[in-house]
């Protein structure tokens, strides 16, 4: 189930980082991450009942659930900021699976604090993330003679590289600590009330406008708010019942389904390396099931 679960939080993300680059051209990275966070907090506020209601939040265990939340919440506010931001000035098929080798950040964190990984286990997730470098840089060695194509494919790599340092801390900390303590889907709700709450003081102190989205914005944020909050939630859920380095490992493929999605609608172009990463990835995918 938890393999599952991580599988699923792949396609929510990659649902939503796609629906995120359109978001981030018509209405810039700060007013996006804005409103993406607070539809999915709102979501979540109403659905929180069903999920548990306030778990540890409410149930007498102190201030140390909330200090977690909250934690958790300023490192997915940067992650999301640099991801976000590299998706307005990158390309899509370059940046997103640079943010989704995370994993690699993870695992040696798990690795360190006690987690022990059976041998076809450890080699899905050499594959994998193989798989994801090859996705990130296929395009870059189909097309080395190519200077223009190759600055402008550098755009937004050093903001994809910091997001990707960003969430492999907070994965490691949502399965190892935070989650633990908090519960999985008031964990998710913390961050969105931490980040909206951020993003709207960058916004207030950068003097920027905050003007409520319009016409197919309001539907990409509200699809957006859905789909991230939703694969959060699944991420915690699938960490509680299956090993915090696969789950991150899996859910990390997001961006192989970011670089499809874009291959599809986009017509952005995919290599004969990308493709040997995107099988990579499978292969990996069934190894950590066995």
């Amino acid at each position: 189930m938890g393999i599952l679960l991580g599988l699923l939080t792949a396609l929510s993300w990659g649902g939503s980082d796609f629906l995120a680059r359109f978001a981030t051209h018509r209405i810039g990275t700060l007013r996006t991450m804005l409103y993406m966070q607070s539809t999915g907090f709102l979501l979540l506020t109403i659905f929180l009942p069903w999920f548990g209601g306030w778990g540890h939040l409410g149930d007498g265990s102190g201030w140390q659930p909330w200090a977690w939340g909250v934690l958790a919440g300023a490192l997915n506010f940067f992650a999301t900021l640099t991801l976000y931001r590299s998706f307005e000035i990158g390309k899509l098929a370059v940046v997103a699976p640079i943010s989704a080798s995370y994993p690699v950040l993870t695992v040696l964190l798990s690795l360190s604090s006690g987690e022990h990984l059976s041998a076809a286990r450890a080699f899905g997730i050499a594959g994998t993330l193989l798989g994801v470098v090859l996705v990130a840089g296929g395009e870059n060695a189909g097309n080395a003679d190519d200077q223009e194509g190759s600055e402008s494919r550098g755009k937004g790599v050093g903001w994809a590289v910091c997001s990707a340092v960003g969430f492999g801390f907070l994965f490691w900390l949502l399965g190892t600590r935070i989650v633990p303590a908090t519960g999985a889907t008031q964990t998710v709700w913390l961050i969105r009330l931490t980040s909206s709450a951020l993003t709207a003081l960058v916004i207030l102190a950068a003097r920027k406008p905050i003007r409520p989205p319009t016409d197919r914005v309001a539907g990409w944020i509200l699809a957006m708010g859905l789909t991230d909050t939703g694969a959060f939630v699944m991420n915690n859920f699938g960490m509680r019942i299956e090993q915090v380095a696969v789950v991150s490992v899996l859910a990390s493929l997001y961006g192989a389904v970011t670089v499809g999605l874009a291959a599809i609608f986009l017509r952005e172009h995919v290599s004969r390396w990308q493709w040997i990463g995107i099988l990579a990835i499978f292969a990996g995918i069934f190894l950590i099931s066995r």
